[in-house]
């Protein structure tokens, strides 16, 4: 295990939302599932992509909210638009600039690398339009960015 986990509490859904999430990420695992005696999930310890993570069903005390948030960083439009619809699936919400949350209410960014290449142009007209084009959507679209890059 690393020496810094994201320990994300659940109310009842950890094994559930676990699964959900190995699921969608590659090099991905299940490390071990500590029970109740009723049998449900009482802790859950995972890999998403190598990173790992601990899931705790304790109750509905406390919900995600946006102030912490996964950051998917996506080759190309068609790792967004995968990570996008899968996670926005079932009850999940979009929201702005490449931001969602997933059914369980945890938040996350799922932006392509062309962002941060476009933004950091040192023309400022043209990463000011990239800005102002990645405002105004919800799912970030890569040929959207380019062609405010453009200014086409």
């Amino acid at each position: 295990m690393t020496k810094i986990t994201p320990f994300l509490w659940f109310d009842t859904q950890a094994e559930e939302a676990m699964n959900f999430y190995v699921s969608l990420f590659k090099n991905s695992k299940v490390y071990n599932i500590s029970r109740s005696p009723s049998g449900q999930a009482f802790t859950v310890a995972f890999a998403l992509d190598g990173q790992d993570f601990i899931g705790l069903n304790a109750g509905p005390q406390f919900k995600f909210n946006e102030a912490v948030s996964m950051f998917v960083n996506c080759e190309d439009q068609k790792e967004v638009d995968y990570f996008w619809n899968a996670l926005t699936a079932d009850g999940g919400e979009e929201s702005m600039c490449g931001w969602l949350k997933d059914k369980y209410g945890l938040s996350w960014q799922i932006v392509p690398k062309q962002l941060s290449e476009l933004m950091n142009d040192p023309d400022p007209e043209k990463s000011g339009r990239v800005m102002d084009a990645m405002l105004s959507m919800k799912k970030i679209v890569v040929a959207d960015l380019q062609k405010a890059h453009d200014g086409v």
